[in-house]
């Protein structure tokens, strides 16, 4: 817990700058807009549906929308010089504005509506413009309603900025995310907490600027404006801050699950030896989705991350058959990805972490299912569970038709909960990964693929073309990570971390103490 703690202020800031800011950029929109449409009621149907769109999207596809409409957006404005960042805090900013619309925009035109005719009348017969009316007696008597937006929405933007992670923005999520895939529950209960706690501290001091704006109380109102006003300098003095710092970073990208954190900390690891005090400052972006990781790495915005040839083969390269063996696998991703995307493969780590369909190992035995071809034709009467990706990849689809595997239910669940799920016999078969150190631990039995459908996975370092071109040093250091683990090995590390507790940076840290004495 102790790591997480020295991560919490990090962490904790990052989390309020991306509220606050979209909290900001909502008001600047909803207000106004509101005001505007209270004018023309003709409008508030049409305008209240539009903003409701944002809303209807579940929160985590509308973060992970704005990362292909930046990316387009960004080879259109990079003709004029302009840089556009696809993944980060931009698509996580913009997300939660949208978000944070709805209810204030909302509460503004009720607010308003809501006033009574004869005190509009009444601030007409004194000679009041219309300004005069909308600053003096409108927004006044519409300020607790107005106020109630603003609530609303602070308490969904600090709640839904924790889903940021997968797109690369460091929030409070960050604890979430990698704790469920590392079973730190510790983390996670951090991670949520601190959340909780930072959107009642603001739903706190909003709340004690309406009621003492409502009550005239100088004091109340006047502490709550001074408290919000030094967060939100804080958040932005820290944000240009960062902008300013000129030191050279590498971004590295790790996916959503235990092996890519140990794998991404051995990585830095690595590059701050190698590098040292002249070295580069390592960045970590964690829990990222896998196009999502690919296309930053293409973009520039990644620098480092470990994939596997079998995503590249069948989900970048979008090949639909397989070749004889899996050395033409490796040799073709490697100039494919040099060729078409300026993309290297630094190093071949030496395993393979293949997807498998998995089976409790009793449960194997009293179907008398050993192979996948065995198991499609029990499949009828069983279920299976799968991550996130497994049954939108070529891969599934190449097995259902290979096989003929029909199951009587499938269910996409997160990684972290899938091996539970097939322990507890909430499932009969899972899409296990062949590395994962919970095969062992829980007694699961992976079905042997006869018909060689599932392409090999081996474990790969990729760097993106500036990385290549600015630290030559650093890619042959990582180069002699080549070779230097093995399928053991890796479960190994992996259990160290989901069984034990372990932190991925201590797992890594021993590993590369062992590579030092066998060289």
């Amino acid at each position: 817990m102790s790591d997480e703690l020295a991560l919490l202020p990090g962490y904790a800031l990052a989390h309020l700058q991306l509220s606050l800011l979209a909290l900001a950029a909502g008001l600047c929109v909803s207000v106004p807009l509101g005001v505007f449409v209270a004018r023309r009621p003709r409008l508030e149907g049409a305008v209240l549906g539009i903003a409701a769109v944002a809303q209807t999207i579940p929160s985590l596809a509308l973060l992970a929308l704005m990362v292909p409409l930046l990316a387009a957006l960004a080879n259109v404005v990079a003709s004029v010089g302009i840089e556009l960042h696809s993944i980060g805090f931009l698509p996580a900013w913009l997300a939660l504005a949208l978000y944070s619309v709805l209810p204030i925009l909302r509460n503004t035109v009720t607010g308003i509506a809501g006033v009574e005719p004869a005190l509009i009348e009444a601030a007409r017969g004194v000679g009041m413009t219309d300004r005069q009316r909308l600053w003096q007696v409108e927004l006044p008597l519409a300020l607790p309603v107005l106020v109630a937006g603003i609530r609303t929405a602070t308490v969904w933007v600090v709640g839904t900025a924790t889903l940021a992670t997968p797109v690369g923005a460091t929030s409070l999520g960050n604890f979430i995310f990698s704790g469920l895939q590392t079973r730190n529950f510790g983390a996670v209960v951090l991670g949520s907490v601190s959340s909780a706690l930072l959107a009642l501290l603001l739903d706190g001091l909003i709340a004690a600027l309406e009621r003492g704006l409502a009550a005239r109380r100088r004091r109340l109102w006047g502490g709550a404006v001074i408290a919000l006003a030094a967060l939100f300098t804080l958040v932005v003095a820290t944000l240009v801050a960062s902008g300013r710092d000129l030191r050279p970073t590498v971004a590295i990208g790790a996916k959503s699950f235990t092996e890519q954190y140990v794998l991404a900390a051995l990585l830095e690891q690595t590059i701050e030896q190698a590098g040292g005090a002249e070295g580069p400052v390592v960045r970590r972006l964690d829990s990222l989705g896998s196009t999502v990781a690919f296309d930053a790495l293409r973009s520039g915005e990644l620098d480092l991350y470990v994939d596997y040839t079998g995503t590249i083969w069948a989900t970048i390269l979008e090949r639909q058959g397989l070749p004889n063996d899996r050395s033409e696998v490796s040799r073709e991703v490697r100039q494919q990805l040099a060729e078409d995307y300026g993309i290297a493969v630094v190093a071949a780590l030496g395993f393979e972490n293949t997807y498998a369909l998995a089976m409790r190992a009793d449960r194997a035995r009293e179907l008398q299912v050993e192979t996948v071809g065995e198991l499609a034709a029990r499949a009828s009467q069983l279920s299976i569970g799968g991550d996130y990706e497994f049954f939108v990849r070529a891969e599934w689809k190449a097995l259902e038709e290979r096989y003929g595997l029909a199951f009587a239910e499938q269910r996409s669940m997160d990684p972290a909960l899938m091996y539970g799920a097939v322990r507890q016999r909430e499932v009969d078969v899972i899409s296990a990964f062949s590395t994962d150190g919970r095969i062992a631990a829980y007694d699961l039995r992976l079905l042997e693929d006869e018909l060689g459908v599932i392409p090999p996975y081996d474990a790969i370092v990729l760097a993106g073309p500036g990385f290549q071109r600015d630290w030559a040093g650093l890619v042959a250091a990582l180069a002699e990570l080549g070779g230097t683990i093995d399928a053991a090995a890796m479960q190994s590390m992996n259990a160290a971390v989901d069984q034990d507790g372990e932190s991925p940076a201590a797992v890594a840290t021993r590993f590369r103490s062992g590579i030092g004495r066998r060289n």
